[in-house]
């Protein structure tokens, strides 16, 4: 199952008891959709390679710029004005070439969320804006995917764990992005990242989190984060968490669903 290499590469893994062979074999056969390798992929995608998840793919449209370095630590200066997916695909294989690196060089939209999630087994989402993470989160309930959802301002962050195709202990089912956040902020009222600027550790912590509830999720240990939103200050370097539950009003899971497919969901989530 694992060659000499492979064993003295995830040693320190195998030797936990919470992941030991079956935990690094499970992260041998997943494979993991990463959206955005920019600031919270950047790191992700580092540290899920470093694991050992069989299969990474990636999906960004955009270039390696100079402005992206103080964060995205997975790029470099020779890699400016490099797609992001494949300067980060070099990096991963550099890192790790026992890991199948797959690119999708295009912006994620209704026509093609779907075909991309469905190929994976868990979607870490590291988009940049509310109509992507709503499209994301849409396409993985449509496709029975779990997502691990995470979102940086200037000094703050979120991370949560959505699996909204699946019921609770409670047998309620779980909630939906659509019920943490139902709709998205007035045009205007979070200003970009370009504006308003944002730390460049602060991404490198939350990407790493991000990597290790994906790793969690697939290895199956732990607490995982459904229904509970950490939430990270980083002036005052203080975690805190946050229950939510499922809204029956929500349009997508609800009791008188609206949205029935991307486009649906897509319409309503336009920041206008």
């Amino acid at each position: 199952m694992f060659t000499p290499d492979e064993l003295e590469r995830y040693a320190r893994h195998i030797v936990l008891r919470e992941v030991g062979g079956p935990g690094q074999a499970a992260l041998k056969r997943a494979r993991v959709l990463m959206v955005g390798a920019g600031g919270l992929g950047a790191p992700a995608l580092l540290y899920l390679a470093a694991a050992g998840v069989g299969s990474i793919s990636i999906v960004d449209d955009d270039a390696v710029s100079l402005s992206n370095l103080q964060r995205q630590v997975i790029h470099g200066t020779p890699e400016i004005g490099q797609s992001k997916t494949e300067s980060a695909g070099a990096a991963i294989r550099r890192l790790n070439p026992h890991v199948a690196v797959i690119t999708h060089a295009v912006r994620l939209s209704a026509a093609n969320a779907l075909d991309l999630v469905s190929e994976a087994d868990i979607v870490a989402d590291g988009s940049d804006n509310f109509p992507t993470r709503y499209l994301v989160s849409d396409a993985c309930f449509f496709a029975q995917r779990p997502l691990v959802a995470a979102a940086v301002g200037t000094f703050d962050a979120t991370l949560t764990t959505i699996r909204a195709h699946e019921r609770g202990k409670d047998s309620r089912p779980n909630p939906t992005y659509r019920c943490l956040f139902p709709e998205p902020p007035p045009a205007g009222t979070i200003p970009a990242c370009a504006e308003a600027g944002i730390l460049g550790a602060l991404t490198g912590v939350v990407g790493s989190l991000m990597a290790l509830e994906v790793i969690r999720e697939i290895v199956g240990f732990g607490e995982g984060l459904v229904g509970r939103l950490l939430m990270i200050d980083a002036r005052s370097l203080r975690f805190e968490t946050l229950s939510y539950g499922w809204d029956e009003n929500n349009p997508l899971s609800g009791r008188n669903p609206t949205i029935r497919n991307l486009d649906d969901g897509c319409q309503m989530s336009d920041v206008r």
